[in-house]
């Protein structure tokens, strides 16, 4: 089975948890409240901008397979 990268890395779900887990791992390991708050900040923004990029680059691409169909016909 293909793994489709793409949608794993589109997913919020994936970004949550990363979020969370890094942030448990800094709390672990004795950084301070407002460190954690900062690196978990960083993943949540690099996520969100990661999820987007993902979803206009699906949808450009579908619009531009719907142009490609319409100038054959």
């Amino acid at each position: 089975m293909k793994i489709n990268w793409r949608r794993k890395f589109a997913s919020r779900k994936l970004w949550a948890l990363v979020a969370a887990v890094a942030t448990s791992v800094i709390v672990l390991v004795g950084a301070g409240e407002d460190v954690a708050v900062k690196i978990t900040s960083l993943i949540t923004t690099v996520g969100g901008v990661a999820v987007y990029i993902l979803a206009e680059a699906h949808v450009d691409a579908k619009s531009g397979a719907k142009e490609e169909d319409q100038d054959v016909n």
